[in-house]
């Protein structure tokens, strides 16, 4: 079904019409004519009906208007795993033993963030600190937004030589988390 402008004795009038095949010609059946359409736009009728209808259609609307270009750019970035990781960052203690560790060393980044969004992308994806730092664009990560490539390569030699290339962060012997583990 579509709409349709039909003039008849100089006017023009707004019909629905259904297309319909009649064996091999396709055929136009009137469902109804809604009224001469300088009418319906001047009493703002037209309008309504449309708006009316338009909350049956809003899927279609929203793909038409992706189709055109006219439909807003939406940015959506995952929560959950940064949320999560970040809660067992600080109860184990890694926050505040990196943050110790850092501490006058005289980095004009924030050293702590970029070794957190490190670790959290090779726990859930792996890979290089190339592929982090494209990953992060994905997620809310609390910090990280000011950071550069180079600085995840700083932060990952600075691990390197502070806590060993395979060795585990242990929690600072001092925090109330890691006297319960």
């Amino acid at each position: 079904m579509y709409f349709r402008r039909k003039q008849s004795q100089g006017r023009i009038y707004l019909q629905i019409v259904e297309s319909h095949r009649t064996g091999d010609q396709v055929r136009q059946r009137v469902i109804a004519t809604l009224g001469r359409l300088d009418e319906l736009e001047a009493s703002g009728q037209l309008d309504r009906l449309l708006r009316s209808g338009a909350r049956f259609v809003q899927q279609a609307m929203v793909l038409d208007a992706a189709r055109t270009g006219d439909a807003p750019a939406v940015a959506v970035r995952r929560i959950g795993p940064p949320l999560l990781f970040e809660r067992l960052w600080q109860e184990t203690g890694c926050q505040s033993v990196i943050a110790a560790l850092a501490r006058g060393r005289g980095h004009r980044f924030a050293l702590e963030r970029a070794v957190f969004l490190t670790v959290l992308h090779r726990l859930m994806r792996g890979g290089s600190d190339l592929a982090a730092d494209r990953w992060r664009d994905d997620y809310r990560i609390t910090g990280t937004d000011d950071l550069d490539l180079h600085h995840l390569y700083r932060a990952m030699a600075w691990r390197v030589r502070n806590c060993g290339a395979t060795s585990r962060m242990a929690p600072h012997p001092s925090h109330r988390a890691a006297r319960r583990i």
